[in-house]
This record gives structure tokens, C-alpha cells and sequence, in this order.
């Protein structure tokens, strides 16, 4: 495995937090540069339809799976599928992926050959003890500039307890009470029928537009919640929510709920107002104890309940931890990792949205290492990323919001400063120095030095000349110190 690949994509240096390994959800992150070269081979040969093109020969399915390369699993991916350790589990890759595996396969091409940025889909994958795995993929084609796809990070999801409990649910009714007991997901049978009496009443007064007696009336969604009756819940719901037994979470229901849990029902409200009986709904609830929980649920009312709603089944996935990773692909496309700033993507973008919404007034520094090469050269790339990330954590100190540091390349950076005029913009550029200074008394080895230029723009259709103006005038700084630097030799 390439080792410099590795230091770029997750493997935190000392003192930084390692974000891949800590996520709570299993993590690949792979190499799809050969699949991308292959979809620009079959491009190049007329190639416009790639399902037919697959369809015509399944053996091309294969062929794009043999194309994908490993370079990294977390410490989750090892427990999901019962592996000791990366090499354990690449060198029974057969035995995980097969039978089921490939048949969502063509799916998740399609959307990369579609230009969708990543994809997501349901597949089957094999522990390496022969369980079946049912999981949720959702990746992400990290930006790079060495070569197209070659960092893709795959989040898997292990929803094989849930796809189990559906499958148990459809195949035998006649174990229903047993399974609503011992279901591994968490499940609520309640009565609506006092919620729908209070819909007819209300359709009987003129009502015809709900959303809008919803944002004049919102007492009516606190009603709603208090008119609901709980009849059951199962075992696990009371594990999922920190509950010593029923009585006691039916008593505390008020602590389940937060203010994210009734701007949700309010679109459930709504849903059932348009007759729309079966629903799915990302919700945020508490547990008894106040922790968050991120939920996936569906409500469904009963067969042969459509007319009164007096009985109403809510299943609730715990997704917290898919969450989580979200959150961490987030920052991952917002963030340069190695230095926790801001990360090109993220500059490119809020530069466009400062110059849409005609800021008038922003600032430039452009800054750049001056002795990166030399520390890669004396130390290894090793010395050269402490270096970054020293600087990383100069910055994230000089610069306060609204302002946003940013790498944009190997050793360059840019702050980003709106509102700010040229004395403002002095004082940070001043402030950046002395961090320095103090950052180098605390470092030994070669010393953290920067190159800088400074601009500042009071006409928003002219922020990229100011970028260039800074720029130009960072190149300078860098001549001069390098002349003397020369001299000094």
C-alpha cells in the first residue's frame, strides 16, 4: 500500500484526531482511478448507454469489481465482517463479496458513470464466518488533483438486523405478538383516532389548507402529540431509549420528544391530513438519559384501520452512527484533514457565494510555506506534514469568524477575510506573524516562515483580480526572501 496515499487521505499525524478510524460506522476507502480510465475507454468507443453495454456481457460487471482497488478499512469495517486485520479480510475478499453482491452492482456504476459525485445503494456482503450482511452504502468521490477517483470513501451501514426483522414480519403472521416482542428494531403501536376526529372537525369547519392552520395554530401540533395513545411498545424500544420499563417511558414520552421531534410531526400531521397512511420521516428524539437519537421512522396504520386510525404500527431504526459518518463526509468535503482548515472546494465555493450576494467589501492574504521542501528534504514527507499542520494550527488561531483560512494547494493558503478593510486585514496578517514566532519557539527542527501578499476588494465583480493582486504580491515576498536567503549563504 502506498504510504504517502495513506498520510493524505486519513492517517492523522501526532496529536491530530485519526477521523476514520474514530467514525462509529464501517469505512473503505478505495481506488476507483482504473474504473474511471475504463469508463473513459468505453466513452471514447461510442459507449453512451452503460446498462445495455453491461447487459450485453456480465462478465464486464466483474471486470469493473477486479478494477477497484483497497486502499484502507477502518477498525469498524474489521468487527462487521470479522476480520482480524486489512490483510485477513483482502485476502478473503471472495467469501464477502458474492452470490447477492453484484446484483445492485450495475446500479451503483451507473450513477458514477452519470457523473452523480458518489453513489448509494442496498447490498449483500458475506462476514468471513459466512453471515450474511445487509448493509447501506454511501459513497463519496473525494476531490483530488493527482488522478480522477483514485479517493473514494465508501460508508457501509449494517441494517441486516432491520432487513431480517421485515423479512420475519412478511414471511409469519402468526408469530406476530413474539416478534413485536423480541424485534431488534423499535416498534410502537398507537392509537390516532382522536387525531383523526380533530382532522374531520377541522375539515368541517373549512379548513382546506393545513400547512398553513399549522404555522398560524402551532398549539394544534401539541395537541395532536397529548391525543395520541400509546398501546405497546417492544423490548428493544425500551433498550433504545434508556427505559427502566413502559409505564416509565410512557410517563416521561414529553422527554422523548425535542423541538427537532415537532417540526417533524408536524410533516407527519400533514402526510396523514392528504391521506397518506404509510410514511417515512429522518426524526431526532432523546432518550430518558437526554442523549440524541437520530431515527428512521415509518408509520404505517394497520389493515383495516384506514378509516378510524385506531391502530397505527411506528418502526424506528436507531441511525445515529450513520449520522455521524455523514457529518464526517461532510467536513471531509469542506476540510483540508491534515491541516483541519478549510479545503479548495470549500474556498472556490464561498468565494462565488461572497461574490452573488455582492459583498462589498473583502480582503485577500495569500500565504505560502517558504521551507516545506526544505523539511520533506532533511526530514521526509513526515517532517514536511508536521510543518502543514503547525501552520494549520496557526491559522485556525489568527482567523475569526466571518473569516476562513483555506489550503488550496501543497503549501498554499489563503484567508479569506469579508468586511474586512486593508488595516483589518494588516492586523490579522500581523497576528499570523506572531503566532509564528510563538509557534516556533514551541517546535524545534526547521523553523515555520511564510511568504504573504495581501489584497483588498470593494467591487464584487472584481474578487478573482484581487485574489491575483495578493498573489502577486506573495510571489514577491517569496523572491525576496529567497534572495535573501541566498545571500546569507
Amino acid at each position: 500500500m502506498d504510504e504517502s496515499r495513506m498520510a493524505s487521505t486519513g492517517a492523522i499525524g501526532a496529536g491530530q484526531p485519526d477521523f476514520f478510524e474514530a467514525t462509529p460506522m464501517a469505512l473503505w476507502l478505495e481506488d476507483y482511478s482504473a474504473l474511471h480510465a475504463q469508463f473513459e475507454c468505453w466513452r471514447a468507443e461510442g459507449v453512451t448507454d452503460l446498462q445495455s453495454w453491461l447487459n450485453q456481457d456480465r462478465g464486464r460487471l466483474r471486470h469493473c469489481a477486479d478494477l477497484i482497488r483497497i486502499v484502507r478499512v477502518n477498525r469498524q469495517a474489521l468487527s462487521l465482517f470479522g476480520a482480524r486485520t486489512q490483510t485477513d479480510l483482502m485476502d478473503r475478499l471472495a467469501d464477502v463479496l458474492r452470490d447477492e453482491t453484484f446484483e445492485g452492482w450495475a446500479d451503483e456504476l451507473e450513477q458514477l458513470w452519470r457523473g452523480h459525485g458518489g453513489f448509494h445503494s442496498q447490498t449483500v456482503n458475506y462476514a468471513l464466518d459466512g453471515r450474511r450482511l445487509d448493509l447501506s452504502l454511501k459513497a463519496v468521490i473525494l476531490a483530488d488533483e493527482r488522478q480522477p477517483w483514485d479517493r473514494v470513501l465508501v460508508a457501509m451501514e449494517d441494517v441486516t438486523l432491520l432487513q431480517e426483522a421485515r423479512r420475519q414480519a412478511q414471511a409469519s403472521a402468526r408469530d406476530a405478538r413474539e416478534f413485536f416482542q423480541q424485534a431488534p428494531v423499535s416498534l410502537w403501536v398507537e392509537d390516532f383516532s382522536a387525531i383523526r376526529h380533530l382532522f374531520d372537525e377541522l375539515r368541517q369547519q373549512g379548513i382546506s389548507d393545513f400547512r398553513t392552520f399549522l404555522d398560524v395554530h402551532p398549539d394544534f401540533i401539541e395537541r395532536c402529540l397529548q391525543e395520541i395513545r400509546i398501546i405497546d411498545v417492544n423490548d428493544y424500544t425500551l433498550k433504545l431509549f434508556k427505559a427502566e420499563s413502559r409505564e416509565q417511558l410512557i410517563g416521561r414520552i414529553g422527554d422523548v420528544f425535542s423541538a427537532e421531534s415537532r417540526d417533524s410531526f408536524a410533516e407527519q400531521l400533514i402526510e396523514l391530513w392528504h391521506g397518506r397512511l404509510f410514511h417515512q420521516k429522518e426524526v431526532q428524539n432523546n432518550t430518558l438519559e437526554g442523549d440524541a437519537l437520530h431515527i428512521h421512522l415509518q408509520l404505517s396504520v394497520f389493515e383495516g384501520h384506514e378509516d378510524d386510525w385506531s391502530l397505527v404500527l411506528l418502526s424506528l431504526t436507531d441511525i445515529t452512527a450513520r449520522k455521524k459518518a455523514e457529518a464526517y463526509l461532510e467536513y471531509l468535503g469542506k476540510h483540508d484533514v491534515l491541516t483541519q482548515l478549510k479545503n479548495r472546494s470549500y474556498f472556490v465555493d464561498e468565494l462565488g457565494r461572497l461574490q452573488r450576494k455582492r459583498t462589498p467589501l473583502v480582503s485577500f492574504i495569500a500565504l505560502d510555506l517558504n521551507n516545506l521542501k526544505q523539511a520533506n528534504d532533511e526530514g521526509g514527507h513526515a517532517a514536511g506534514d508536521d510543518l502543514l499542520r503547525r501552520f494549520g494550527e496557526v491559522l485556525n488561531k489568527a482567523v475569526d469568524q466571518p473569516g476562513q483560512a483555506a489550503r488550496i494547494g501543497g503549501d498554499e493558503f489563503v484567508v479569506l477575510l469579508p468586511g474586512y478593510d486593508e488595516a483589518a486585514t494588516r492586523k490579522v496578517l500581523d497576528n499570523i506573524h506572531s503566532l509564528i514566532e510563538l509557534n516556533n519557539q514551541y517546535y524545534g527542527g526547521v523553523a515555520l516562515s511564510v511568504a504573504a501578499g495581501e489584497s483588498s476588494c470593494r467591487n464584487p465583480d472584481a474578487l478573482e483580480q484581487a485574489l491575483k493582486d495578493a498573489d502577486r504580491s506573495l510571489y514577491e515576498s517569496k523572491r525576496r526572501y529567497y534572495s535573501t536567503h541566498e545571500r546569507r549563504r
